[in-house]
């Protein structure tokens, strides 16, 4: 029987969806496992360009359907909306078959976020339009000198007559399909004006005479362009934001664009671990399965519940991005910390699989090589581990010490349209934003020890915030305050697991092991607190004194590791 909580190309159905979102799922994984995985693993090889993949997409309109919202969709198509759900489950489709493909579609919402926030009505029509005819889009925002310091661009646009328009002159890197994108939105600086005021977001056409591809910056079939424009000419059709606008749109599309990183990697670990049970648990050493050793059983245990934590995280995020308005921004805590921590836990998956599997991992006909290599590159983009973390830590006191009342947020899996998204407003005022009390997600588990044993570790960190914070002086300290960041991610993590768990009905074998997971990690940074340069005598007692031993139940603990063994041969990739 397949694994509920897991995808599995082989029973996968989305019946949860709409028709045209059922079809258009199902059919991508059809795509897929009728390409097969010697195909798929010699493209990823041969660092061959998603041609066919992309054509495909084309012809069922796949990223149209998914990426067009309501607002600019044409009369006569009802199933084009912009829809955080359906789009979490096609990055965690992509992301299970290969981070190439996925990483094609990624970019293509980050260049769209400046133009569905424009109020260009000719930019949108022609995005509309190219998203029909099955064109990618791209995201020039990053440089080669200054990255993503967007208040450092040297992408310059000059004055040209008097008919309003500009030309632009300026580098772009680590740009996703530069070399085929028919709109890139490029942000960059006019030399009229200082300041803020100076800032424009415009559209490009990587086909224009004036627009250099120089190279592909990585080795992949990812491409990963550095562009030049030289005199590029820039109409007022072409503008999409200027000033402050130009700034906050810049910020809100990746807002909208990170949140995909945690599905993805949510896909490339299921694929993994499908593979790696499936070897272990069939691989005979000194006369035993690999899977009967106790430190293998445990590893595989603990990559299985962290992958089940990251999924139900995931989901319940979803809910809160979807319900999100002016007066709801929780959002902005969840969605970094999908960045962050949902990713990062990914990492920890494929570590624990490939210290059981060994050096199987790098065998070149196995889809857990590339799993291995393109997990790593989840958590570096569109900000940093330790920008992301930053975010999050001011959120803490907040969300820690001041609960707000809000009304539940339901499962939100209707057929809407996420147009806040698009008009998320200015970029700032983050202090102000407000959350439900944690405590009741937690209340809900109380009989499950190792539930009742993180709450233990998360009252002692509202302690610690009320009454041994770091002071002024200790806050300049990022290597310090990142430590406690990751307390904190860890009560917003059980938080919304607990959450999604009780919405599900989720196995409490499962969710106790793995919150038996979560104390070890809250009581390893406690441990990493306490070694800190710049840690207080006040702070370092208090970091030994939150050290928990997780509850062991060893019936519990087999009673889930025969869930894992079960994944053995549930599913393999067609050759």
């Amino acid at each position: 029987m397949a694994d509920q909580l897991l995808f599995n190309p082989r029973t996968y159905d989305p019946a949860h969806f709409d028709p045209e979102t059922r079809r258009l799922l199902r059919a991508t994984v059809d795509w897929f496992e009728e390409r097969g995985k010697r195909q798929l693993i010699e493209d990823y090889r041969t660092r061959a360009w998603l041609g066919d993949f992309l054509a495909f997409a084309a012809k069922e309109n796949l990223f149209a359907t998914f990426l067009t919202p309501s607002s600019a969709a044409p009369e006569g198509a009802p199933d084009k909306r912009w829809d955080t759900a359906r789009i979490a489950a096609l990055n965690e489709i992509l992301g299970f078959y290969g981070l190439d493909y996925w990483y094609a579609w990624q970019v293509t919402i980050l260049g769209l976020g400046p133009v569905w926030q424009s109020e260009n009505t000719a930019a949108r029509d022609r995005a509309a339009e190219l998203l029909a005819q099955g064109e990618v889009f791209a995201f020039g925002l990053s440089e080669k000198t200054h990255g993503a310091d967007i208040y450092s661009t040297d992408m310059l646009l000059t004055p040209d007559g008097d008919g309003g328009g500009f030309r632009a002159t300026g580098s772009k890197y680590y740009i996703g399909n530069g070399n085929a994108a028919g709109l890139v939105s490029v942000f960059g600086r006019r030399t009229d004006v200082e300041g803020p005021d100076g800032y424009v977001f415009f559209a490009a056409d990587s086909r224009h005479p004036n627009y250099h591809l120089v190279k592909n910056v990585v080795d992949s079939s990812k491409f990963v362009s550095e562009f030049r424009l030289e005199g590029y000419p820039v109409t007022a059709e072409d503008v999409l934001h200027t000033g402050r606008a130009a700034f906050d749109a810049a910020l809100n599309t990746v807002n909208v664009g990170k949140f995909n990183l945690c599905t993805a990697s949510i896909g490339i670990c299921e694929h993994a671990m499908y593979e790696a049970v499936t070897h272990a648990h069939n691989r005979v050493l000194y006369g035993r399965p690999v899977t009967a050793f106790p430190h293998v059983r445990r590893e595989l245990t603990d990559a299985y519940v962290r992958l089940v934590g990251m999924k139900l995280f995931s989901d319940r995020a979803v809910d809160y991005f979807r319900s999100a308005g002016p007066d709801d921004r929780r959002y902005l805590l969840f969605n970094p910390m999908t960045k962050m921590k949902v990713t990062t836990e990914g990492e920890k998956v494929i570590d624990l699989m490939w210290d059981v599997i060994a050096a199987k991992g790098f065998e070149k006909d196995n889809y857990f090589g590339q799993a291995a290599v393109e997990i790593r590159g989840l958590p570096k983009l569109e900000g940093t581990v330790h920008v992301n973390l930053a975010l999050i830590l001011k959120f803490m006191r907040s969300h820690l010490l001041d609960p707000a009342d809000y009304p539940s947020v339901p499962t939100r899996l209707d057929a809407a349209d996420d147009d806040f998204l698009f008009r998320q407003g200015p970029a700032r005022g983050l202090g102000s934003v407000r959350f439900h009390d944690w405590r009741p997600a937690f209340d809900a588990y109380a009989h499950l020890p190792n539930v009742a044993r993180l709450r233990e570790q998360a009252d002692a960190l509202c302690e610690f915030v009320a009454t041994a914070g770091p002071d002024a002086e200790q806050s300049r300290d990022l290597d310090l305050v990142l430590s406690i960041g990751q307390l904190f991610a860890l009560v917003v993590h059980g938080e919304l697991v607990l959450e999604q768990a009780a919405l599900t009905g989720l196995d409490e074998d499962v969710l106790d092991e793995l919150f038996a997971v979560l104390v070890r990690d809250f009581s390893g940074h406690a441990v990493e607190l306490h070694g800190k340069d710049s840690a207080t005598e006040e702070q370092q007692e208090w970091a030994l004194s939150s050290v928990r031993r997780p509850v062991v139940d060893p019936a519990r603990t087999e009673r889930v590791w025969q869930r894992v063994e079960a994944l053995s041969g549930a599913y393999e990739m067609a050759p």
